[in-house]
């Protein structure tokens, strides 16, 4: 049972703390499916100071997961055990051109923004962040990418905090990128990172980014509660085509769809659960192994625990459930 009154009573003395605590946060008020439990605690630190002061406090046996804005996000329906931390936009937001081909940009900054802060400043190379509806935190962890261009292409370092409130700089090539992957330590909390582009025409970048834009609006279900892909495309096919040959398109479990414009985009049509999305998540990947034989893999996260009794087992033969 989460009991985040519970957990701030053990923590003792907050009162260095500068940031927001919530117990109970409801989780679905975060996410983009709109779905999920509470958060046992959810901290929204002030600053790095304050992110690695807290963490200094906190017991290690306690459990800390990183959440950016949701938007590819399924949090199970019994909740997040532990702490859940969100970084504000206020303290992490910042997006600063350094020179003409630089950028840092904190965790908490829209890939939205770092394009529109690049096409400004005239630095190619980021309009494809404008296509990603997420963070610049999410990225660097998952590698995001679009339109045949990857976070890693543009990092040049990243600025992390580690589980015991420890200070790191990592480079590219330890960030140990692979397709919607990295290899860092999921205990480092990313506050940030400096970004490398080059000069650009700024009408060749406005293009490229309404392109971006263009194909968004024709092809996906922007204006539904979805999370994004669903599945990272296979070696060799695109998941969406591995879920269309399975008869997938359209497949509804509860008030969980895969949607008909974008059958790799999952979607809320109003009253589902984390359970009926998840359940629907496996059901397609049991299909298409059917089908093909190709295991689709999830990029959507899911966190959390599930309700009693509404567990969702992965598929014989398909990785463990996260």
């Amino acid at each position: 049972m989460i009991d985040g009154n519970a957990l701030l009573a053990r923590l003792g003395d907050l009162s260095a703390i500068r940031g927001r605590l919530t117990p109970n946060a409801p989780m679905e008020a975060i996410t983009w499916f709109r779905v999920g439990g509470p958060a046992e605690l959810l901290f929204q630190p002030a600053d790095e100071d304050d992110l690695a002061a807290f963490l200094k406090l906190l017991p290690a046996d306690v459990p800390v997961l990183v959440v950016g804005i949701g938007s590819n996000l399924l949090v199970r329906d019994g909740g997040i055990p532990g702490v859940v931390i969100r970084l504000s936009a206020k303290g992490f937001g910042q997006v600063e051109v350094l020179d003409e081909t630089r950028i840092r940009a904190g965790a908490a900054a829209p890939d939205k923004r770092v394009a529109a802060s690049a096409l400004d400043a005239g630095i190619g190379g980021f309009a494809f962040y404008h296509g990603i509806p997420g963070a610049i935190g999410g990225a660097l962890r998952m590698n995001a990418g679009a339109n045949g261009t990857e976070t890693r292409e543009r990092v040049v370092d990243v600025y992390a905090i580690d589980r015991a409130g420890n200070r790191h700089v990592l480079s590219n090539a330890e960030m140990g990128y692979a397709y919607r992957h990295s290899d860092a330590s999921p205990d480092l909390i990313f506050t940030g990172a400096l970004l490398e582009g080059y000069r650009e025409d700024a009408a060749a970048i406005q293009k490229a980014m309404d392109e971006v834009q263009h194909h968004r609006e024709t092809v996906q279900p922007i204006k539904e509660k979805t999370g994004g892909s669903t599945f990272k495309n296979p070696e060799g096919t695109s998941a969406w085509k591995e879920i269309d040959k399975a008869g997938c398109r359209g497949l509804m479990i509860g008030g969980a769809q895969m949607s008909p414009l974008h059958c790799n985009f999952m979607i809320n049509t109003g009253n589902a659960s984390a359970h009926d999305l998840e359940l629907l998540g496996e059901t397609v990947r049991a299909r298409v192994a059917a089908n093909s034989g190709v295991v689709l893999e999830w990029e959507i996260k899911r966190l959390g625990v599930a309700k009693p009794g509404h567990e969702v087992e992965p598929f014989a033969g398909s990785e463990p459930v996260s």
